[in-house]
């Protein structure tokens, strides 16, 4: 009794392993790619949650009719407000947009910085110039200033 046996030849082997080989070569600059893309969309989504936090707090001031100072109170905590906007500590605007907790404590998701008037943003400790800021406005009566001239495909 003849036992035909079955299975792939060599060639079939290199065969496929050279397509598989040109797959992945297309492939991999396309999936950087898209990380890339995913951190800058994470990046315009946080610019985002900055805006409505500090227009909301800004708001929050208006209809109370509080001075431009003072502290405002968003889903029962309280916002420390500078020139009728929100201050640049991770307390007040990023707790506000979601950043950080009551304290001042950033989530794992983003990595914070502020200094006396500007607040930064950015998606992690490995990309620090894909940033997006905020700038309380120099004096009430004038709107802060948002940028988000870091966030391109080179610093993302």
């Amino acid at each position: 009794m003849n036992k035909k046996l079955s299975g792939f030849t060599l060639i079939e082997l290199i065969v496929v392993i050279a397509i598989l080989g040109i797959l992945s070569a297309l492939a991999l600059p396309r999936f950087a790619n898209l990380q890339t893309e995913a951190r800058m969309a994470k990046m315009n989504g946080a610019l985002g949650s900055i805006k409505a936090a500090a227009v909301l707090a800004h708001s929050i001031q208006l209809t109370q009719q509080l001075a431009a100072g003072t502290t405002v109170v968003m889903e029962g905590s309280n916002i420390t407000m500078a020139n009728a906007y929100p201050q640049s500590t991770n307390a007040s605007i990023g707790h506000a947009a979601g950043f950080a907790d009551t304290s001042g404590a950033a989530f794992n998701d983003y990595t914070l910085a502020s200094t006396a008037t500007v607040f930064t943003v950015t998606p992690d400790i490995n990309h620090p110039n894909c940033a997006v800021t905020y700038t309380v406005p120099t004096a009430a009566g004038f709107a802060p200033t948002y940028s988000n001239a870091g966030i391109t495909a080179l610093n993302c």
